[in-house]
């Protein structure tokens, strides 16, 4: 399987700074998206730090024979940079009074081959378009999602609440934390979207499978994704992966081949 990736991030039209961080890693199939959370700034470096550790430090292990290893191997090793970062994180936040409180979800994925293991913590997403079904494979670690799974609310009345944005996990937060894995198999051209809440936030489940679908290529897809949240309020950084498979190689053009690109 042949993957194509494109990543975006924008600060959106309410937040001075922009506390999301995203990072691609296409030679080791490798996508990271963070969303990071704290006052002065701080947000920003805990994301930045997630995403940076998790690009170098997976990537070796990938780069070193990863590409070979079994699910049960590749999930150790994610859990592992993911526990690592958390730590690099959580200690900075508790010895520089200026961190002091920051955090970040995230969302990642690593594909081999026909295989997607998809990891996240918090409530950044990550989503498929198969043959015209679009669908959320991760599940927010939140308190609105445990309210909507005790039945204390519904999905429609979800759609209102007030406290979206209360994660139950973080990186940095505490000294441990779990990162939930799942694996999926990738079919020829399988779509996934990664995002930051603010881009989940702003809009439907239905108008993104909208905009992915009629979109052309996949950075007028991501632009076209941050254009429609910015449209629609914008209220917070937004932040999008797209990764594309194919199971055959794109072919160039004649031109492009004789251009070398």
């Amino acid at each position: 399987m042949n993957f194509e990736y494109f990543c975006l991030t924008d600060p959106g039209l309410v937040r001075d700074n922009n506390e999301d961080s995203v990072s691609l890693d296409a030679e080791n199939q490798i996508a990271v998206l963070a969303d990071g959370m704290g006052g002065y700034n701080a947000g920003e470096v805990a994301s930045a730090m997630a995403t940076t550790f998790i690009k170098t430090e997976l990537g070796r292990w990938m780069a070193e024979g990863g590409h070979e290893a079994s699910v049960r191997e590749l999930r150790r090793a994610m859990e592992i940079c993911i526990d690592n970062a958390n730590r690099s994180i959580f200690n900075a936040a508790n010895s520089n009074p200026q961190y002091a409180g920051m955090g970040t979800t995230l969302v990642m994925g690593v594909f081999l081959g026909t295989r997607a293991m998809i990891g996240h913590v918090g409530d950044s997403r990550c989503y498929r378009l198969r043959e015209g079904s679009f669908a959320q494979i991760t599940r927010d670690h939140s308190l609105l999602q445990e309210q909507i799974d005790a039945g204390l609310i519904s999905l429609e009345q979800a759609q209102y609440a007030t406290h979206k944005n209360l994660v139950t996990r973080a990186l940095g937060v505490e000294d441990t934390v779990l990162l939930e894995v799942n694996e999926y198999r990738v079919e020829d051209e399988d779509l996934y979207l990664f995002c930051s809440d603010g881009l989940s936030d702003m809009m439907s489940d239905e108008r993104i499978a909208a905009i992915l679908i009629t979109a052309g290529t996949l950075e007028e897809k991501a632009q076209a994704l941050v254009d429609a949240a910015n449209d629609s309020g914008g209220r917070d950084n937004i932040s999008v992966i797209l990764a594309y498979a194919r199971s055959k190689p794109v072919r160039k053009g004649i031109l492009s081949r004789m251009l070398g690109k």
